[in-house]
């Protein structure tokens, strides 16, 4: 596998995850409490002995490129391959632009790859959760003399018109190829994983393909290219959506979950502080959930997955929900089929995930948030006693006087007020102890209590990536 380089595609904006999406790429949102989806596509790396790559990063980048930083818990801070992180830059006699797709990524950057010594590229998306060994997919590609080798699997045909469906004939052979079709002819899709003989990329890329499910692909089929497909039966996810991410999350509660993640022939690599360990209290019950390290339950859980950090106290309940690093659900709160994002304050009494009625979509995003799922942003701080239905949108770094009743009704959405106080320091450059504690000062003189912040602890998030 040495002649072989992985180029990992981590640049998307990831738009239909909502609010999770919005200060971070899509590969940075957590996943089954202290994971990163990209975590899964640089093991699986490192796990089939590749241990070249190049992940392309362009959208909020910042999170992404503080939690892979060296490569070191990938074992990829090395002099020779290792990792590296390329983002969109300005070339002397080309106009200044954003990646215009996944092939003008690679296109993009492929004087890194054609400076490498390897024959062989290996095309991967950032933003799947799956567990794969490429060797045998390569290999695969070998045999049969291949310019691409696509792995595809299949997927219900509700799903197929968000993928490229093809069909194979009986040595494997792409005959046939739709992108994101709106009537599938198959439940056959590629899985947005290629393998490319780095002569045959060097030829099929170009300034007018910009996208390799709709432009190079299609290219290669026309032109005669030798294009195969590589079934994989193992798991795979595209967390793409709300829904598909809560689902995936609480999938990995049941008795002998399709992704196992404890698994010691194929581990899940990550970047994870030092916290102690996960403390249940004698007033606690806990119920078929996935708790992190660092977390502190005096209250109920569910069916939940709790990132490092959480803490649920006495009286409050967690259930089918997923609660992210640091954040704190107080006395006799109730957080029912959610997704609770970093450092998130639920005050005491209030219910996030009220009521029956599920099938009342959010008015701003009725295409993302229509299951009764409710999502909250990033470091918001819910009052004592709100009640807050269903497919509700709260974005981050909402505060109390942000909400103007009690009561936020299914579908409805509650958005920050104009930076003022805390959150104008936030954007003078404070740094986040100081920017928490005054955050501190601000909460008591709204009227919730200091300790909402960081309960009277030194906050965990110190040293580790802010989004």
């Amino acid at each position: 596998m040495k002649r072989t380089m992985a180029v990992i595609l981590a640049g998307g904006e990831g738009e239909r995850l909502s609010i999770l999406s919005g200060v971070r790429a899509k590969p940075a949102v957590p996943f089954a409490g202290k994971y990163r989806i990209i975590d899964f596509t640089l093991s699986n790396c490192v796990n089939s002995d590749i241990t070249n790559v190049v992940v392309l990063t362009q959208y909020n980048p910042r999170s992404l490129n503080d939690h892979i930083g060296l490569g070191r818990p990938w074992d990829l801070d090395r002099n020779n391959g290792g990792v590296k992180l390329l983002q969109p830059y300005i070339a002397r006699g080309r106009v200044a632009e954003w990646y215009r797709g996944t092939a003008d990524a690679v296109l993009q950057n492929f004087n890194v790859i054609e400076h490498d010594a390897g024959d062989i590229i290996l095309v991967l998306a950032g933003d799947h959760i799956y567990k794969m060994d490429y060797q045998p997919f390569i290999q695969a590609h070998r045999r049969k003399r291949a310019d691409v080798t696509i792995a595809v699997r299949q997927v219900p045909l509700a799903e197929a018109s968000r993928m490229g469906i093809l069909a194979l004939d009986d040595a494997d052979r792409v005959v046939e190829w739709q992108e994101k079709p709106k009537h599938p002819k198959s439940d056959l899709a590629s899985m947005g994983v290629y393998v490319f003989s780095k002569r045959a990329l060097r030829k099929w890329l170009s300034d007018d393909r910009f996208d390799f499910g709709r432009d190079v692909i299609p290219a290669m089929l026309d032109g005669g290219a030798r294009v195969f497909g590589y079934h994989f039966d193992g798991y795979w996810q595209d967390v793409g959506t709300i829904q598909s991410y809560w689902e995936a999350n609480l999938a990995l509660l049941e008795d002998n979950a399709e992704l196992d993640l404890y698994d010691r022939d194929w581990l899940i690599h990550t970047r994870s502080e030092e916290r102690a360990p996960a403390q249940v209290g004698p007033t606690a019950q806990v119920h078929r959930s996935m708790i992190s390290h660092g977390c502190m339950i005096n209250g109920t859980v569910v069916n939940s997955v709790l990132s490092p950090g959480v803490r649920v106290d006495v009286g409050a309940v967690v259930r089918d929900s997923i609660v992210m690093f640091d954040s704190v659900i107080r006395s006799g709160a109730v957080v029912d089929r959610a997704i609770l994002d970093k450092e998130v304050v639920v005050g005491p009494g209030a219910i996030v995930g009220d009521g029956p009625d599920f099938d009342t979509p959010n008015k701003q995003e009725p295409t993302r948030l229509n299951t009764g799922i409710t999502v909250i942003g990033k470091r918001s701080i819910i009052p004592r006693g709100v009640r807050i239905g269903r497919n509700v949108k709260i974005a981050g770094d909402v505060k109390a006087n942000d909400f103007p009743s009690r009561m936020v009704k299914s579908g409805s959405s509650i958005e920050s007020a104009r930076p003022r106080g805390a959150a104008a320091r936030v954007a003078a450059g404070k740094s986040a102890p100081e920017t928490r504690a005054a955050l501190a000062v601000e909460a008591s003189t709204n009227g919730r209590e200091p300790a909402a912040v960081g309960g009277g602890r030194k906050s965990a998030s110190a040293g580790r990536p802010e989004h």
